[in-house]
């Protein structure tokens, strides 16, 4: 073997294992929602994930790094579909329609018996992990945040009576949504689920 070749392969063999960060993200995320984060054994994760443990330590460092970046990861992607079904809407009040569709659809079958990894992260790592915490609440209030825009929007196109609070109507809104994933774990059915947004798309009334 020549010199060169063997610097190159020193080099090769040196470099970090490369992997579809998301992919692996998506996986560690299924591992927290069916296990939870504390009964989530790192070693299930690096299983889940087909990634070496050093690759794993490499990229997140320990079990808190890989869960903080798959609840960023997590609610990227739901953001993601969120705004695919509110683009199809024109006015505010069937935005609305569109994100309470969105938690229905969420709270029902496999994916409603998952949960919600931020509500889950609000009663687990959240209450013993500033940082956790921090993101947990970063998330309710955009959520409360985006609700409250489209209640707004509806208002000024007409969708949407002027006398609504809107703030107050947000809050109530973001409790509904919440309160959906969590009971969603106890096997309700879609027919369920799509009956409580409707009742709640008459707070707009």
């Amino acid at each position: 073997m020549t010199t060169a070749t063997l610097i190159e392969t020193t080099r090769m063999r040196g470099r970090p294992r490369e992997f579809d960060r998301d992919a692996a993200l998506d996986k560690a995320l299924q591992v927290f929602s069916e296990r939870g984060y504390h009964a989530a054994s790192i070693s299930e994760l690096t299983e889940s994930m087909g990634l070496a443990s050093g690759s794993v330590y490499k990229a997140f460092k320990d079990k808190r790094g890989i869960f903080l970046a798959a609840f960023d990861r997590y609610r990227a992607v739901r953001r993601s579909l969120l705004d695919a079904r509110m683009a199809k809407a024109a006015t505010g009040r069937e935005k609305i329609r569109e994100v309470l569709a969105h938690y229905a659809l969420s709270s029902h079958g496999a994916s409603g018996r998952c949960g919600c990894l931020v509500v889950s992260s609000a009663n687990d790592l959240a209450l013993f992990d500033a940082e956790a915490a921090d993101r947990v609440a970063a998330a309710f209030a955009a959520n409360e945040a985006l609700i409250g825009d489209l209640l707004r929007l509806g208002q000024s196109d007409g969708s949407i009576a002027d006398e609504i609070d809107a703030a107050a109507t947000a809050r109530t809104l973001l409790c509904v949504t919440k309160g959906m994933r969590v009971v969603g774990k106890t096997g309700r059915s879609e027919e369920e689920m799509v009956a409580v947004a409707e009742t709640a798309m008459k707070l707009l009334a």
